[in-house]
């Protein structure tokens, strides 16, 4: 067996307790759950209930896609945990913290974390929590090649969860505990591991596991020679992965099998699974999977003798390797723009702050001056003195917060803001929304330079909103290359999708210009558009960092219609159709299925104005006949 599968499996395991698991510990949110951009707004505008706080940022720290966030939210975690001095919320802190480092290849930071949680569950006596973490203890020393130390903390993890209600965890330490006999050949060992724990994931309806424990098996039967067994349970094991849409496992059994008939000579179907698991990391855009699965066929080919193939692949294997380490350049410096933009933000909400802070001492300078106004006609002179330049500074910073204001919310959004306090949210039964978003942009982004690939967005985005403002359409925000915009709010309109077709005309031409006039140094893309009319939810989130967003079932479809549309085009619902046919000729696509949608008729916008075209021609040539 090759090195870089025995990595692969052992990776495969321990993702698997310290991520499934622990959504069985404390599912914050319920059904659903809340995306990360989400819960990073809600943290970032400030929350006032300290238990709150901290469900959001345990949340972040287990969830967040990005490890070295998660060794930040969990750190904060920590020292909320201190704070409140609450030693069952330090535990998690460890907990999440030592995932992150795993999850980082940081295995002696993770062990020193996991180690600290393990110590808080013995003072507490929680002999269930020991149990645990001791889980990933051993799964780290599992992963630095120290199968004693693996095999004693993973028993002592199984003989305390055994003692507990956890069936979830003792499952899945039952689990791990096979997976290190498998990996030095003890299949007995492993297989009577194996049984035990998919009796529980199979009483407790966890698919999710027994779809690991399954393939598992699969694996060691086919290390044990028994390859239609072993086929049979690693595609039952994927059909289950496949219900949860949980591809990156998928592509690592497939590579595993090919690494097996690789050992056995069966090069032929080796390289069928290996090309099998490459072109389903292909299509999920999985880019680890798509780099283990080239560098498994440049072995295979090369056992093979086909030189040329397997130097392809290796060199496949380099680049992608190496556009991941480029793409995170890029994304570390669109995550310090976005914290310099929430920094800009919140110095805006600071200033309505600052002004009530004014008024305060206006009012007690007042006070004091109506004291002494009896005792010193000077004092009178200083009280007038100071009252007028107060209300200079209040009158200049009142304008320089409402126009700030203006640039975050619509105008009579922020006027209900400053009056009231609060904005309530408002349903608008018809309106048209937008969206757009560049084709390959991913593939851009891995290849382009951080400040190359921002300029160029910068060049779209600007143009972008010059239309929406001439047509006076509402832009709502953008989420990294995907600009989204409303017609129709904050004040109704008639003619809201006729505006915001006109307004997307305007776009896909200028993109399509600056693609035609692109020079050397440009980056211009291509550019889909979307856009559905109906009803819609708007209101204001946050109570520092206000934004004003839209919800609704008509966002979904908006956002459906730019996903199905291609390159150049705009795509439009049944019901945006039926408000712009008298204004716009029409091309009907015919019904497609959008995922949670069922089936939805789909029309291209074609040529703008064409029937009041076709009506003027007509009159003019009337006009010549008579």
């Amino acid at each position: 067996m090759s090195g870089i599968t025995q990595f692969k499996t052992a990776h495969m395991r321990y993702i698997f307790v310290w991520g499934f698991t622990m959504l069985f510990l404390a599912p914050i949110f319920g059904q659903g759950g809340i995306d990360m951009d989400s819960l990073e707004n809600l943290y970032t505008q400030g929350i006032a209930d300290s238990q709150e706080l901290i469900e959001v940022v345990e949340e972040l720290a287990n969830h967040h896609p990005d490890a070295h966030k998660k060794v930040f939210y969990s750190d904060i975690l920590l020292d909320l945990a201190a704070t409140n001095e609450d030693p069952l919320t330090l535990y998690t802190g460890y907990f999440r913290k030592g995932n992150a480092l795993l999850e980082l290849n940081e295995y002696s930071e993770a062990l020193s974390s996991f180690f600290k949680g393990a110590e808080m569950a013995i003072e507490e006596e929680r002999n269930d929590l020991l149990g645990k973490i001791q889980i990933p203890i051993a799964d780290v020393y599992s992963l630095m090649g120290n199968h004693e130390n693996a095999v004693s903390y993973y028993n002592e993890a199984i003989a305390l969860l055994r003692k507990t209600n956890d069936s979830v965890s003792l499952a899945s330490a039952l689990l791990n505990a096979g997976d290190e006999y498998s990996k030095k050949d003890k299949f007995d060992a492993a297989l009577a591991l194996f049984d035990e724990s998919g009796v529980i994931f199979e009483r407790i309806n966890f698919r999710l596991g027994t779809a690991y424990n399954i393939g598992n098996m699969g694996m060691i039967n086919a290390k044990k020679g028994n390859n239609e067994l072993a086929q049979t349970q690693i595609q039952e094991a994927i059909g289950i992965l496949e219900e949860y849409e949980d591809y990156s496992p998928i592509s690592e059994y497939l590579t595993y099998m090919a690494d097996i008939y690789a050992d056995k000579q069966d090069l032929e179907r080796a390289l069928i699974y290996a090309h099998t698991s490459l072109e389903l990391a292909t299509k999920y855009e999985m880019r680890d999977e798509i780099s283990m699965a080239h560098d498994k066929l440049s072995e295979i080919y090369e056992l093979d003798g086909n030189t040329e193939a397997s130097f392809k692949h290796y060199k496949d294997h380099i680049k992608v390797r190496d556009s991941l380490v480029n793409l995170e350049a890029v994304r570390s410096a669109e995550a310090e723009r976005t914290n310099y933009e929430v920094a800009q933000k919140q110095a805006q909400v600071d200033l309505l702050n600052e002004q009530g802070r004014t008024q305060r001492i206006m009012v007690l300078a007042t006070i004091i001056g109506l004291v002494l106004v009896g005792l010193l006609a000077i004092g009178l002179f200083r009280r007038n003195r100071f009252i007028q330049k107060t209300n200079q500074v209040i009158n200049t910073e009142k304008e320089r917060s409402e126009s700030l204001l203006l640039n975050i919310l619509p105008k009579e959004t922020a006027k209900e803001l400053k009056e009231e306090g609060r904005v309530k949210a408002k349903k608008f039964l018809s309106v048209s929304v937008l969206f757009t978003d560049f084709e390959n942009f991913t593939r851009y982004a891995e290849a382009l330079p951080p400040e190359k690939l921002v300029e160029s967005v910068d060049f779209y985005y600007s143009k972008f909103d010059a239309i929406m403002e001439k047509y006076g359409l509402e832009k709502i925000k953008t989420i990294g290359d995907a600009y989204m915009a409303a017609a129709g709010l904050p004040f109704p309109m008639q003619d809201h999708a006729v505006r915001m077709v006109k307004a997307a005309l305007e776009i896909t031409e200028f993109v399509k210009t600056a693609k035609e006039n692109e020079g050397d140094e440009d980056v211009r893309f291509n550019i889909r558009v979307g856009i559905n009319s109906g009803p819609v939810v708007a209101g204001v989130v946050g109570t520092r960092k206000f934004a004003y967003d839209i919800w609704g079932d008509t966002v979904n479809v908006a956002a459906r219609m730019e996903s199905m549309s291609e390159p150049g085009q705009i795509n439009i619902s049944e019901d945006t159709y039926a408000l712009v046919k008298d204004h716009f000729e029409c091309e009907y696509r015919g019904e497609f299925s959008a995922k949670n949608r069922g089936k939805l008729k789909m029309y291209y916008v074609s040529n703008p104005s064409a029937k009041a075209a076709d009506k003027e021609a007509t009159t003019i040539s009337a006009s010549a006949n008579k």
